[in-house]
């Protein structure tokens, strides 16, 4: 199970931490960063065990898990820009006066009546959540949905893939099996995005590849391994330094 799928799995306690114990592991729910129970970590002369390392590691990568929610895309957190600003400047332990003079909204009894409405949200939140929980107990017929990746950015229909349909796609593109090559790279774009993240799969999590790495393992896919290269970095799949020398994969 990749770290999207932890994520979306996750309780509300669990997504506050920003990680979850799993067998004998610390898992980041945020990148999949994992470190060892009952293994002491240094750092700077300072000796931590798992947990504690991989809070360290959340504050020193995202800040809080707070700055790392706040930053998904709208699609994902359900918030408009005006309400994303409002929540970080709560969240910064601002007034409403003082959070009145920062953005030049009406007045403090303004901010109060954004501040309700939050809160009016989150008692909506609470209701779906528990009548989604209950409707799991009922409908026997609906679909697996592919998770949408944490940091997935411009939400869309093409995200809207059943596990049925991405093993169809998948076989119709890798008719020898998705470790074989592509058949083409000819196909609507939601059919690429299914595609490009099972490629994705070859590269491994914080690994640093040279452009030569990452166009051998893509010639291994496909001839026209530049294109799927570019898609890759269009997607957010992959990232790389501005002038092309190192690549990543990027979180899912």
């Amino acid at each position: 199970m990749d770290h999207s799928e932890l994520f979306w799995n996750a309780g509300i306690e669990e997504l506050k931490r920003g990680y979850i114990r799993q067998e004998e592991q610390v898992v980041c729910l945020l990148d999949g960063q994992r470190y060892e129970q009952g293994i002491i970590y240094q750092d700077e002369g300072v000796f931590y065990d798992a947990e504690r390392y991989m809070r360290l590691h959340i504050e020193r990568t995202y800040g809080s898990v707070f700055d790392y929610l706040i930053g998904l895309d709208k699609k994902l957190t359900g918030l408009t820009d005006h309400q994303n600003r409002l929540l970080q400047l709560f969240y910064q332990g601002m007034g409403d006066a003082d959070i009145q003079k920062e953005t030049g909204i009406g007045s403090a009894s303004t901010i109060r009546n954004h501040r309700f409405g939050l809160k009016e949200k989150e008692r909506q939140a609470k209701v779906f959540l528990t009548l989604m929980e209950l409707l799991k107990e009922k409908d026997r017929h609906a679909p697996v949905i592919v998770e949408v990746p944490v940091r997935a950015r411009m939400v869309d229909e093409r995200y809207n893939i059943t596990e049925d349909e991405r093993q169809k796609v998948l076989a119709k593109y890798f008719p020898d099996g998705t470790q074989d090559r592509l058949k083409t790279f000819k196909m609507q774009e939601k059919h690429k995005l299914i595609v490009l993240r099972e490629i994705a799969g070859r590269f491994e999590i914080g690994k640093t590849y040279h452009e030569k790495d990452i166009n051998a393992i893509l010639q291994e896919v496909y001839d026209d391994y530049v294109t799927v290269r570019r898609y890759m970095i269009e997607y957010s799949l992959l990232d790389r330094k501005r002038d092309g020398s190192e690549y990543w994969l990027k979180e899912s």
